[in-house]
């Protein structure tokens, strides 16, 4: 499949676009871009879909631009938002916008002989043009009525907050972007969520009116879960980000693997490289075999390898099999808290383990294992406790610093899933 458009059909990832835009890209290669705006130092999985498709367009022979955002940045998108962005600091937005480039690279080729992508800051031309200059020779081109329609705006006029006039010129700014890469990168289609599709058009409209030219925008949509859950958060609110500073791969690897049947389908096609034959492939088995969830795990290998790299995918392969069992050698400290982070925990000082150590039984009895020592000692004889993930026989073994992971933690377990974790002070 060498079109672009139909690619993006198949996938489901076309929410609307102008006019023209299906037949221009079966028969040119163009130049299109897409913008982020650095609020943070890191991209998080919901920029993943825009991402993908500046992937997908360089892929299929088209040249990707990226804006980072460093001017529109300095006023924040209103667009699907219910309240003013906090404005961040110059050196901020300079930080955020270095640490993006990073995880940009991942997916995008900037040495590609025929169409290298390119990441152009906005703050190059935005912070250099004067306000005069701007509301003379942009500004006059866009009506207020034209603004207030575009729902970015209309939704936040609706709130007792309203929209400052900040804002409420972010439109215009987005615009003038589309009209300078028109004009200096003979860039003529701008992509972006379906929340973007306002701004899009708002610059559509600006190369029409300016220059007499069309020009094309293309929206996917906003990805949401089966389940009504909001796509890119953990169960407790926290952005899953591309930073592994912010979300370690295993915790990355596990938000996909743990994905609902009904979204596992969606996401392959959404977020990964894999063909129409792989992904009904994934379908069949999940339809046949859902138990064994082979299409998460292929997701999340697939989109693990992408961010992360091998590395990190096979050590988030077998953090996740540490909870059934699998064998701690290997990983550190911080991974294991990473790990046994929602089981059940408690505290014991390191001078209780000198010496000859403390009974294993005391250990059990003392957490949320066993009722009291009797019972642990009977667990033990029948074979039910792992330290470690090693099977423990002995009702009279003692446990001593030395076998703890890093001298700050013991992983205590009964039966197959039943874990505590023993943080060492």
């Amino acid at each position: 499949m060498t079109n672009v458009f139909d690619e993006f059909k198949w996938r489901g990832l076309v929410y609307d676009h102008t006019d023209g835009v299906a037949e221009i890209l079966g028969r040119e290669k163009v130049t299109v871009y897409n913008g982020f705006d650095p609020t943070a130092d890191s991209l998080h999985i919901g920029n993943l879909v825009p991402m993908m498709g500046l992937a997908r367009f360089q892929r299929l022979g088209h040249t990707p631009i990226v804006i980072a955002g460093g001017g529109t940045g300095m006023i924040g998108d209103p667009s699907g938002r219910a309240t003013e962005r906090q404005l961040l600091s110059i050196e901020q937005i300079e930080a955020n916008v270095a640490a993006q480039k990073v995880q940009l690279a991942h997916l995008l080729d900037f040495e590609a002989k025929s169409n290298p992508a390119q990441i152009i800051n906005n703050a190059d031309w935005l912070t250099a043009i004067s306000m005069m200059d701007f509301l003379r020779d942009t500004g006059k081109y866009f009506t207020v009525n034209y603004m207030l329609a575009k729902d970015s705006v209309k939704s936040r006029l609706e709130r007792e907050d309203g929209i400052s006039f900040t804002e409420f010129s972010y439109m215009i700014m987005q615009a003038f972007d589309f009209l300078h890469l028109f004009d200096n990168h003979n860039c003529i289609m701008q992509a972006g969520g379906s929340d973007q599709w306002g701004n899009i058009t708002a610059g559509v409209e600006l190369i029409r009116r300016k220059r007499g030219e069309k020009a094309y925008g293309l929206v996917y949509p906003l990805i949401t879960n089966a389940d009504g859950s909001k796509f890119g958060k953990t169960a407790s609110g926290t952005n899953i980000w591309l930073d592994p500073q912010r979300t370690s791969p295993y915790r990355f690897y596990q938000y996909w693997l743990n994905a609902n049947d009904a979204d596992a389908i969606n996401y392959l096609k959404y977020f990964t490289w894999l063909n129409q034959f792989e992904i009904k492939a994934l379908e069949d088995a999940l339809f046949e075999r859902p138990h064994l969830r082979e299409a998460q795990r292929k997701l999340a290998q697939e989109i693990t390898r992408m961010i992360h790299g091998e590395t990190a995918l096979a050590k988030a392969e077998k953090a996740a099999s540490v909870l059934f069992g699998g064998d701690l050698e290997g990983l550190d400290a911080d991974d294991i808290a990473d790990i046994f982070a929602d089981v059940p925990s408690s505290q014991i000082t390191q001078s209780q383990l000198t010496g000859a150590g403390m009974p294993l039984a005391d250990l059990l009895a003392a957490s949320s294992l066993a009722n009291s020592k009797g019972d642990a000692r009977r667990s033990i004889k029948g074979g039910g406790i792992y330290l470690n993930n090693q099977r423990v026989t002995d009702p009279n073994q003692a446990v001593t610093l030395a076998q703890s992971i890093e001298g700050k933690f013991l992983a205590l377990r009964k039966g197959k899933k039943k874990y505590h974790l023993v943080q060492v002070i």
